[in-house]
């Protein structure tokens, strides 16, 4: 049963001081080294909103990645995106899943002689000429790929939460502390929404070392894990926020333990129907969808139902005369 109300136990969240200094707003060391200690704030979890994630900006009704899968997003009522940032062979920040430009762009046709088309050997220059579009749709054509900042300014514009995956940060040594620059010159990014509403911002990504190390330089922002943390190491990331695994990987055990840790869940990429029906019933906080609408309805049905079975096992019987 997903946790309802105020719950007792605790969440960690790590922030970093040195020895003299005192809690404050996150910054970044700008030596590069910390010889900083890290240490645990408890603070109680409070339960917030079940949310459809709206994966790759809107994946389901638009190219992934794209200003205009962010604006189908907003337009399909999505309350947070999840997008992907890699890195370019001048150190700019952009918005692409595949490690190559292959799939999603006309890159073989711009550049024919540029094979494998890695995105850290094309500098933004070059890239922003691709068409990022056209492959999806006919109506798409011309979408081109966007920056991190292009994305943060949209998602402002529209006010739009943020699933940020850093995508094989091994590839691009450094990227968490630009990231972390890039979000720190924007203070709105680092503020938190209330408790009854979805997070701000959440950094993820599959490698757990990344995500650690982002959040020694963003420690106020939320982070999460990818993938299946096996049951027996949860404990060693209680720094962390979330850990989201693949949907195919989890059972009500599996999410039991995590909550149990004081960590949300939200698995990934749930697109059918029936199985955004399952994880919700499985106790998850929300799901990663291509389909945000589906999800926002499956979540609405949910709910619907929770809320029924809970008002009869509370009501109040009424007096019975003989």
């Amino acid at each position: 049963m997903r946790r309802i109300g105020i719950v007792v136990g605790a969440v960690s969240l790590f922030v970093t001081v040195s020895a003299t200094a005192s809690v404050a707003a996150p910054a970044l060391d700008p030596a590069g080294t910390s010889t900083r200690d890290v240490i645990e704030v408890q603070h109680a979890a409070p339960s917030r909103p079940l949310l459809a994630v709206s994966h790759r900006g809107a994946a389901g009704h638009a190219p992934e990645n794209t200003l205009a899968a962010l604006d189908a997003a907003h337009e399909l009522g999505a309350a947070t995106v999840e997008i992907d940032i890699q890195r370019t062979a001048d150190n700019q920040i952009v918005l692409l899943h595949d490690t190559t430009l292959a799939r999603t762009t006309d890159v073989e046709t711009v550049f024919p002689d540029r094979s494998p088309y890695l995105v850290g050997d094309f500098t933004l220059k070059e890239i922003q000429r691709l068409d990022a579009g056209s492959w999806f749709a006919p109506s798409f054509t011309g979408e081109t790929v966007p920056t991190f900042d292009e994305a943060l300014d949209r998602l402002e514009q529209l006010d739009l939460n943020l699933f940020l995956e850093v995508k094989e940060p091994t590839l691009y040594p450094g990227i968490e502390r630009a990231v972390a620059e890039e979000l720190i010159g924007r203070r709105t990014w680092l503020e938190h929404n209330p408790p009854w509403k979805p997070r701000k911002l959440i950094v993820q990504s599959f490698d757990w070392d990344s995500v650690r190390r982002s959040k020694s330089l963003l420690p106020a922002v939320p982070h999460a894990l990818l993938g299946r943390v096996p049951e027996g190491r949860i404990a060693e990331f209680s720094w962390a926020h979330m850990i989201n695994p693949n949907h195919t990987t989890i059972d009500a055990a599996y999410v039991d333990r995590v909550h149990e840790a004081g960590l949300e869940i939200m698995p990934y990429t749930v697109n059918d129907r029936a199985r955004m029906d399952h994880v919700l019933r499985l106790g998850v906080d929300g799901f990663i969808t291509d389909f945000p609408d589906t999800g926002r309805r499956a979540i609405a049905d949910f709910t619907r139902g929770r809320d029924a079975i809970e008002r009869a096992a509370t009501a109040v019987p009424a007096q019975v005369r003989y």
